[in-house]
């Protein structure tokens, strides 16, 4: 009797003998060269070796040295040319305050003020009354008594001050800090030998008819004037300091000038006036830090290049004040301490280290005085020498 088990259906026949299967033959199979993982690795690595010569660098970062001292000294400076040079400014500003009127009058009075009178002969100079001064517009002032002027030099003149009135009536006369010159002497040589100069303002002259201001009104506000006019003359005069130029504290003075009350624009009102004119000496920086260097015994100075770094620590002192506009040479002392910075030259360092190795660098390094600290960088890691052209080494300079 047959069952369905001992039937095999013919699709199944086939699996069911073993002997029909055919063996797998794995070394049939062609073998495949990893191409593709080469090449990919080779360009990672072409691609950071190309990556770190083209970042590669050689640079050397420079920390410029410093040196603060003590000065006193004296020093001459000649005015726009020599070894330290110097220039004057100026600025000027007016200021007016309304105050109560009381009245008016008529006045006809002459301006007046001081001169300072400079003789750069080798001889004394004596000038007889009413000898005349006059100024580059052509203001004339005169002395009124003789004076005798001591002998002096170019560098060191000597000098007297006397008091100067205006040659006529007139507020026109009421000028600012000038220079004159002595109409006397053209032509001579002690034209440009014998010179003044005035440090204050001409005041007093007035012709006509006044406004009147009761005198303690008018001082109250002449002194509120002067204070207003001091920060704002400040403030005007250093930003006329050329770029790289120093302005010393002691290199300034300030003059004030009572300018002539007027009537105001609402009635029964007065406007009081005040001119103030700030003059100062200004150098070129490097000029003077170096001017201070070779001063300063002990200091192992030779002439390299600095500038100080700042110049409120130090004080400018001028027996003979603010030299006057034409004055070829200007002499005075400086007190405090200087604070000077050498100036790294990046041309000078690239062309010291060029070929040179790490180390040597390093060396060559010490023997510039200007070079508080350098660090070198070189890259790819591996590199150890310079390039030889300077041009192609980095210099950088960082702040003190």
């Amino acid at each position: 009797m047959r069952t369905l088990n001992d039937i095999t259906p013919p699709s199944r026949r086939k699996e069911a003998n073993p002997r029909s299967r055919e063996p797998l033959n794995l070394s049939e199979r062609p073998f495949r060269f990893p191409y593709t993982t080469l090449i990919a690795i080779a360009a990672v690595i072409v691609i950071s070796v190309g990556a770190l010569f083209y970042f590669s660098s050689a640079k050397v970062e420079v920390t410029p040295n410093t040196v603060s001292a003590a000065v006193q000294g004296s020093f001459t400076a000649n005015q726009s040319t020599g070894a330290l040079p110097y220039e004057i400014i100026t600025a000027e500003k007016i200021a007016s305050q309304s105050v109560k009127g009381s009245g008016t009058k008529t006045v006809n009075t002459f301006a007046s003020g001081t001169i300072t009178i400079y003789n750069a002969q080798s001889k004394s100079q004596t000038l007889i009354a009413n000898t005349r001064f006059a100024t580059a517009a052509g203001l004339v002032f005169r002395i009124r008594s003789a004076v005798t002027i001591p002998s002096g030099t170019a560098a060191k003149p000597g000098s007297v001050t006397a008091k100067v009135y205006a040659d006529k009536v007139g507020d026109a006369y009421n000028i600012g800090p000038a220079s004159f010159t002595i109409p006397g002497f053209a032509g001579t040589p002690q034209a440009t030998l014998v010179y003044a100069r005035s440090s204050a303002a001409m005041t007093g002259g007035a012709s006509g008819t006044v406004p009147v201001v009761d005198t303690a009104a008018e001082g109250q506000a002449r002194k509120a004037l002067v204070t207003a006019l001091a920060p704002d003359l400040a403030t005007s005069i250093d930003a006329k300091v050329p770029e790289g130029y120093v302005l010393l504290p002691g290199a300034a003075v300030t003059t004030y000038q009572e300018l002539p009350a007027a009537p105001s624009g609402t009635a029964g009102m007065v406007d009081v006036k005040e001119r103030g004119t700030i003059t100062a000496v200004v150098f070129p920086n490097a000029a003077l830090a170096k001017a201070i260097a070779g001063s300063i015994g002990g200091l192992g100075y030779q002439g390299e290049p600095l500038t100080l770094a700042s110049a409120k620590s130090l004080t400018l002192t001028a027996s003979s004040g603010i030299p006057a506009p034409d004055a070829p040479s200007f002499t005075f002392t400086l007190s405090g301490t200087a604070s000077l910075i050498y100036t790294v030259d990046p041309t000078r360092i690239a062309a010291a280290i060029s070929g040179k190795t790490r180390s040597a660098a390093e060396v060559a390094l010490t023997n510039y005085p200007e070079v508080k600290r350098a660090v070198i960088i070189l890259r790819p890691f591996w590199r150890q020498t310079f390039p030889q052209d300077p041009a192609s080494i980095s210099v950088a300079v960082k702040n003190p």
